[in-house]
């Protein structure tokens, strides 16, 4: 290594029981990788670089993806009112709140969240933004400014969404076509919420064929067992060869199925190659609202479903607001949660949970998560030793860097004895 390079970050552990590594950037990109321990130029190559970060013997990776969440209606809790804390009440003041959204509210709340998020080290999301004749397209307008804001440290996918429905509303139908050919990256369905759900479906599927984008809905969030918009939806995914391009969020309905009916559904959702993603904060919180003995935990077990093949995420859903009433962005406190709820144990059980924040969500993003040399000098430290102490522990993230550009930092905690 006889060359100055842009970054350094020396002392990384990349993988567990590995030894620590210097990674090498230029030009926004890995150009080397060596042992920490074994490289006779490494005082040279140090003193010679722009800069040097020194990560401590603390876990690199390639960071968080959220897939799932909310940035236009989070943060508007105070204007709510929650006394029966279920899904038809957060939906309806959730209504009422929005009807008084402006562009600025919205980029202000949402500008909070995503400085959360990126300090939680997640580097890249998906936001659904909520696009009908109550918001028209005052929240959409204000998360693409949010999305060209903070282009520097996280990626930003919107998903222009049908939340109170489509049959009834051709204006809801009118503005998210609007939203399509104005820069929104998919198109997202909420069935549930229909008066005709089955169309609902067919209309969301018609619009991404016309866009030619991805799909997302909200599907089956409650506990009754029957009556699963998945087999539909899987229909629809494989007659349009949209595999590999649907994911659904909630799908809590799985959860209070018997075992032979929640494989019936896994196996429907590997053939269409559908991504599930698990909102345990949501899910728990709005769901077995009528129980007042053993009351249910309504969420999915994803590790269940991913021994089928499915690909599983797991995200936050909302921050803050009538369906989500507490949050701080942080996709590592959201996987600790699942484990717990879904009672995980074993390493290999908590590693395919780290991979649902991680590489899972990162492939439904489209986005890379390699940490090898020529892929993107994108990456955080975290203050762990290996991905599932970072689980496990909730762990701090340290520093966050994008293209070989640092995007922030979080000072390690200290002790002053005396």
């Amino acid at each position: 290594m006889n060359r100055a390079y842009d970054l350094i970050i020396k002392n990384a552990i990349l993988n567990k029981n590995s030894a620590p590594v210097d990674i090498a950037v230029s030009d926004g990109t890995i150009a080397s990788i060596s042992l920490s321990s074994n490289n006779e130029n490494r005082i040279q190559y140090l003193k010679d670089a722009q800069s040097v970060y020194n990560a401590k013997d603390n876990f690199l990776c390639s960071g968080f993806f959220e897939s799932h969440i909310h940035l236009d209606k989070a943060c508007i809790l105070e204007r709510c009112e929650i006394k029966k804390g279920d899904l038809d009440e957060a939906v309806e003041e959730t209504g009422k709140a929005k009807e008084n959204f402006t562009e600025k509210d919205v980029f202000e709340r949402a500008s909070g969240v995503i400085e959360m998020a990126i300090k939680k080290g997640t580097m890249g999301l998906r936001t659904f933004v909520e696009t009908d004749p109550k918001t028209e397209l005052r929240s959409f307008e204000a998360i693409k400014r949010v999305k060209d804001k903070y282009a520097f440290a996280i990626d930003i996918e919107i998903c222009a969404f049908a939340q109170e429905g489509l049959t009834n509303s051709s204006e809801t139908q009118k503005l998210l076509k609007q939203a399509l050919s104005d820069g929104a990256d998919l198109v997202g369905g909420c069935p549930y919420k229909d008066v005709d759900p089955t169309k609902h479906i067919e209309m969301i599927f018609d619009m991404a064929q016309e866009f030619d984008v991805n799909v997302d809905f909200h599907l089956d969030f409650d506990l009754d067992p029957n009556n699963s918009s998945i087999p539909k939806i899987s229909e629809e995914t494989i007659k349009r060869n949209y595999l590999g391009r649907v994911s659904l969020g909630h799908v809590t309905k799985i959860s209070a199925m018997p075992k032979e009916k929640r494989n019936e559904m896994a196996l429907l959702l590997s053939n269409a190659e559908i991504t599930l993603t698990v909102l345990p904060a949501t899910d728990i919180f709005l769901n077995g609202r009528d129980y007042d003995t053993l009351i249910p935990r309504g969420m999915v077990n994803a590790n269940e479903l991913k021994t089928f093949g499915v690909n599983t995420t797991i995200s936050s859903n909302n921050i803050l607001n009538a369906f989500t009433p507490y949050g701080d962005a942080s996709l590592a406190r959201m996987a600790n949660m699942y484990a717990n709820i879904s009672q995980l144990a074993k390493d290999e059980e908590i590693q395919q949970v780290y991979k649902m924040v991680t590489d899972n969500a990162a492939a439904l993003l489209s986005l890379p998560y390699t940490i090898e040399v020529g892929a993107p000098a994108t990456f955080i430290i975290l203050e762990a030793k290996n991905e599932i102490e970072a689980i496990r522990t909730i762990s701090q993230p340290l520093a966050g860097f994008k293209n070989g550009k640092q995007t922030f930092s979080n000072d390690k905690a200290k002790i002053y004895f005396e």
